[in-house]
């Protein structure tokens, strides 16, 4: 299994998931020569992606996807209201609607729903041998959320910001609202939360969706491990980055 966040904020989002020979991209928020080279540079080429999942249209998540699937002519896979907020360039023939848990291969990839701004947002749980989720851009977790993420070996879970930070900052109100609302974005405590609720830690934790302005790197970190700590909880943690790809392959 190989996971690799190429890069994850809110200047663009892209991760890479490959399992029992099926190769996946959640999202392509950032340029098509980006993801190209930041595949490249995991070994894999663009061209031999089984798929394209999208979580939802934010500009962040699908700024690269329109020249991507010219490229290379790749299938897009999400909720029927995401697909039609795509941009029109991208052809009806790869657009695949997903309702419920699909197959790719031998790999089952369920979609599960989430609380955010947007047409109808989603996080993936993937299962093959092992078990990947995906979850970002989540105003708060809820019940079924909570559900979907338990039995992950990797768990790649929003971390945006520090709540007291983003108060202070220099966003205007309507903003800072918007990104403490329940349809806004997972503070670093609500993660930790998350984490320390599940039945069976994760094996890795990828935190996510760092917010460039509200948020700090080792803040977000510190934050969930004291809370994972005085929970008796040791899970191994990795901060994904804007900028750089951060891999694990086991």
């Amino acid at each position: 299994m190989q996971v690799s966040v190429l890069a994850s904020g809110s200047k663009g989002n892209a991760v890479f998931v490959a399992m029992d020979g099926v190769r996946l991209l959640i999202d392509a928020g950032i340029s098509a020569t980006r993801i190209k080279k930041a595949l490249a540079a995991e070994g894999v080429d663009a061209a031999d992606l089984d798929a394209v999942l999208i979580t939802h249209e934010h500009s962040d998540h699908i700024a690269g996807l329109r020249t991507l699937t010219k490229w290379y002519q790749l299938p897009i896979y999400s909720r029927r209201a995401t697909l039609a907020q795509l941009p029109p360039e991208i052809p009806e023939a790869l657009r695949r609607e997903t309702a419920g848990a699909f197959r790719i291969a031998g790999v089952q990839i369920m979609p599960f729903s989430i609380p955010h701004d947007a047409a109808d947002p989603v996080g993936y749980r993937i299962t093959g041998t092992r078990q990947v989720t995906t979850c970002t851009d989540l105003g708060f977790v809820t019940s079924s959320v909570q559900a979907a993420l338990d039995g992950a070996d990797v768990l790649v879970l929003e971390a945006n910001h520090d709540p007291a930070v983003l108060k202070e900052g220099r966003y205007p109100w309507p903003l800072k609202r918007r990104i403490l609302g329940t349809r806004g974005h997972l503070a670093n405590a609500d993660a930790a939360w998350a984490i320390a609720r599940l039945q069976k830690p994760p094996q890795q934790v990828f935190l996510a969706h760092l917010s460039a302005e509200n948020n700090r790197p080792e803040l977000a970190r510190e934050t969930v491990a004291t809370i994972l700590a005085r929970q008796g909880i040791d899970v191994p943690l990795a901060v994904a980055s804007q900028e750089q790809p951060v891999r694990l392959h086991c």
